[in-house]
């Protein structure tokens, strides 16, 4: 039997959940949600009614001992993410990890990720690229731009709309001006947006109109 069922869940577009998804939410005991709010919102939706419990980047060493100790006991999780799947770049690592070093099974249903649509519309090479999420905000953070400068493969970044400029005008600074660039941003949403170009010019764009919503940055890598 399985005990955690990591569900993705839509990462704007209420419509792009699957049906397997729909149904194991439905079964399960407890829904584990980084806000359960908003999961709230989309069980509403689904006319779901199943007890939710938090599980986020700020209790989740607390709750993971309690939640394996339940599991055991025969309980069945799902876990959940505000959007997209969980464990990139949101909270999930920790308590797959556990569940596995418990001898409790595991399963992971496909579906939203932000960063797959990004990578395929952006016109950059996919057959090699690398994802790393959101760069270090202080700390290390010169350091791993002047690594990835010499990266060969398409690069993906997650991005806040406030930190977007500071971030392009570093990829210029360390990778030079010379790199295409892919900007998504509110992807599957109403005001999707999808900016290519040179670094310079994708800099100039969003400084004439600032971003909004949550962003995918696809970098190309340095030419061999």
């Amino acid at each position: 039997m399985t005990a955690l069922t990591l569900v993705p869940t839509p990462i704007g577009n209420l419509e792009d959940i699957t049906l397997r998804s729909i149904r194991i939410l439905k079964e399960v005991d407890v829904i584990l949600a980084e806000d359960t709010r908003v999961t709230g919102h989309l069980l509403k939706h689904l006319q779901i009614q199943k007890p939710l419990q938090s599980h986020h980047a700020f209790n989740e060493h607390q709750t993971v001992t309690k939640l394996i100790e339940r599991m055991q006991k025969g309980e069945r999780m799902a876990l959940v993410t505000d959007a997209g799947t969980p464990g990139i770049s949101d909270p999930g690592f920790l308590l797959v990890r556990a569940c596995l070093q418990n001898d409790l099974t595991v399963e992971c249903l496909p579906g939203p990720t932000a960063f797959v649509p990004a990578l395929v519309k952006s016109g950059l090479p996919t057959e090699r690229f690398v994802f790393e999420g959101f760069l270090p905000q202080k700390k290390g953070r010169q350091t791993r731009l002047k690594e990835l400068a010499e990266e060969e493969r398409t690069m993906i970044f997650y991005e806040s709309p406030h930190r977007l400029l500071k971030t392009l005008e570093q990829f210029i600074e360390y990778f030079g001006a010379e790199r295409q660039v892919s900007v998504s941003r509110e992807l599957t949403k109403l005001f999707e947006e999808t900016t290519n170009g040179l670094l310079p010019e994708v800099l100039a764009y969003y400084q004439q109109k600032p971003a909004k919503g949550e962003i995918v940055i696809v970098i190309a890598g340095k030419k061999e």
